[in-house]
């Protein structure tokens, strides 16, 4: 592979990040959208020509795709343990290239648009760049520490983007809330990477997921409360995966996400960002699967399963669209993590692993086409809740048509991409666990429904008098769209399992056509209740709110979470830990220090008089000191 090549795709968007940071004031907006795109453009060609090359020309050796890697010593702690950096060029990097710079570029174009007239124009496209190179940072990671440099980069930009309208109470208390929630799972993956490190004596990716490596040999071989240590990093770095992620009880932060520009959303919130903790796990896949018969990943497969029903149910009765999308990103993001827990390593029986890895390719066109449509639809009323909403196809026939086409394909409606996918991971589950595929195809059913709830409530439903006709976005927010919705349609058919497999030696998927069916029925059975309830103006959903009655009232509240991780920092971290210890710090610790000071205070005040500035004290306090002196040594000379 073409080093110079790799390390241009990161290393343009950086600079892209240091000189709109650095020039903001200087640079006139229209200047800073075509360094921008221009940048991204540049890196995606790269990327595209690094996946034309990899794939079709130098990857495949022997049947089996390669792993390419060039790395440097960065810090050396012992003879075998260190810290490199480089870069990594295996199947799953590749297609993370490919998601990470197609949304991207979309993203860097539809913002053209989008913040035209915006007082922090430039400073955003600077922030987009800036995310856009950890990204790439992060997934061309050749071991767990840098890895986890860029995660923590990618955290930094997320933060610097949900608080971008700085002066926004609201926008300010998201973005803290999503940095400190990421950072409590963060913790559980660094002390991971320490016992992974101690135990192993190595953080390489291509050592740690070896079958002969010491990572999966010896993983035996000392243990903890009934389980390996090794066992237990790889928990702790799924937990790191999961706040990432937004996978239950560590998925707060993402609805408040919203708070930042539609454009971070697509790009943070529904492609990228989100799904870094799904590529976390899919990278170190061989690990979990054979250490301890596969124990963590058995917890990855049940968390993912609940995350992906829980969300599902709550946005069933969310009114802001953007949230709607929010909960349906952490279901789906849910689906690819039950996707991997539930998959086999060798062939066929790695098509959970593919499913995963096909779905988040997929569900980042449609659901990055869904949120840019959203801010299509934002701009052109100016509110994020259905209530503002209604009748807009009239006005926006290209975002309309280009929302129903992502609705159709998140909602698993055949040709559409989201269709081949999803059917991949009920395969999977349905090969594994008949409980797991029971919530699969539940959650096929409820996603059909939601989203097909937002999308007659915005251009179907009740006509609106709008005050201010809306009309349709411009060209430079509509293009997007038709490519993300050219993508939707057509990425399904892509073969996916020839490139991408747990293994590396590829496999011909075929369909399941008795549970394609049963997925098929589950969506279109949500999509006709949708159509029921939401397409005319009626009071049938009211009514039916009414009849779940206090259910209804604890969905809409999203189950009280943030109600209950408010009151454990506020009565158990603040009152009951945080004040005690204040407390000690002020009385005892602060108490203590203050009185020595205050009674160097009094002493000097009762000495200070000898410091008078007249020379006759001086000289009377002199001979005073020299008479008491001499006959001190008189009296030890004569005894």
């Amino acid at each position: 592979m073409n080093l110079i090549n790799l390390i241009l795709i990161p290393a343009i968007p950086l600079a892209v990040f240091l000189v709109l940071g650095i020039f903001s004031h200087k640079i006139k907006p229209a200047v800073s959208g075509v360094v921008g795109v221009a940048g991204l453009a540049t890196s995606t060609l790269l990327s595209f020509y690094t996946a034309w090359q990899y794939f079709f020309v130098l990857g495949k050796l022997d049947g089996v795709y390669q792993t390419f890697v060039e790395k440097i010593t960065w810090m050396q702690f012992t003879e075998s343990l260190h810290i490199d950096m480089g870069v990594l060029i295996d199947p799953i990097s590749v297609m993370m290239l490919i998601v990470v710079s197609t949304i991207s570029l979309m993203v860097h174009i539809y913002s053209r648009g989008y913040m035209k007239g915006d007082d922090g124009y430039t400073r955003f496209f600077a922030y987009l760049s800036l995310f856009t190179f950890s990204m790439y940072g992060l997934v061309l990671a050749t071991n767990l520490f840098q890895i986890y440099i860029f995660w923590e980069l990618v955290g930094v930009s997320s933060f610097l983007l949900i608080g971008y309208y700085y002066t926004k109470t609201s926008a300010i208390a998201a973005a803290k809330k999503a940095f400190i929630v990421t950072r409590f799972a963060d913790f559980g993956f660094l002390i991971g990477i320490f016992i992974i490190g101690f135990y192993t004596n190595t953080f390489d990716f291509q050592t740690l997921n070896d079958p002969q490596g010491p990572a999966i040999l010896t993983w035996a071989s000392s243990s903890f409360m009934g389980l390996s240590v090794i066992t237990w990093a790889l928990i702790l770095i799924f937990m790191g995966g999961a706040g990432k992620s937004a996978m239950f009880p560590l998925h707060i932060w993402l609805p408040d996400a919203m708070e930042g520009p539609t454009p971070v959303s697509a790009l943070i919130h529904a492609a990228t960002m989100v799904v870094a903790g799904v590529y976390l796990v899919a990278r170190l896949f061989p690990m979990f699967y054979m250490v301890e018969d596969g124990f963590a990943l058995n917890i990855v497969a049940y968390v993912g399963a609940f995350s992906a029903l829980f969300a599902a149910i709550i946005a069933i009765t969310q009114t802001d669209i953007k949230r709607v999308l929010a909960f349906s990103t952490m279901s789906q993001l849910g689906y690819m993590m039950m996707s991997l827990g539930v998959s086999g390593f060798d062939g066929h029986e790695g098509v959970g692993y593919m499913a995963s890895m096909f779905h988040l390719f997929t569900h980042a066109m449609f659901k990055a086409l869904l949120f840019l449509g959203a801010g299509s639809v934002i701009h052109a009323v100016h509110s994020n809740y259905l209530k503002d909403m209604g009748g807009l196809r009239k006005y926006m026939p290209v975002t309309n048509i280009t929302f129903l086409i992502a609705a159709l394909a998140i909602a698993g409606v055949p040709p559409l991409a989201g269709f081949w996918s999803k059917d991949e991971i009920l395969v999977a589950a349905y090969e594994n666990s008949q409980f797991l595929y029971g919530i699969g195809v539940f959650v096929a059913g409820l996603t059909a429904f939601y989203m097909f709830r937002i999308y007659f409530g915005i251009f179907w439903g009740k006509e609106i008098d709008y005050k201010h006709a809306p009309h349709e976005s411009p060209f430079s927010m509509t293009l997007p769209l038709i490519i993300l919705a050219i993508l939707s349609i057509g990425a399904g058919f892509i073969p996916f399992s020839e490139f991408v497999t747990a293994d590396r030696a590829g496999f011909t998927a075929h369909i399941n056509l008795e549970l394609a069916a049963i997925a098929i029925v589950a969506g279109l059975l949500g999509i006709v209740l949708a159509w029921i309830f939401y397409k005319k103006e009626n009071d049938l959903a009211f009514r039916f709110s009414n009849a779940f009655g206090r259910f209804y009232t604890w969905t809409s509240h999203k189950f009280y979470f943030d109600e209950i991780y408010l009151f454990i920092a506020r009565r158990i971290f603040f009152q009951s830990v945080a004040a005690p210890i204040a407390k000690f710090d002020k009385k005892i610790v602060d108490g203590t220090m203050e009185g020595i000071g205050n009674q160097t205070v009094v002493v000097s005040n009762k000495i200070k008089g000898m410091q008078s500035g007249k020379v006759q004290d001086y000289a009377f306090g002199f001979i005073s000191g020299v008479v008491i002196l001499v006959l001190v040594f008189i009296y030890i000379w004569t005894n």
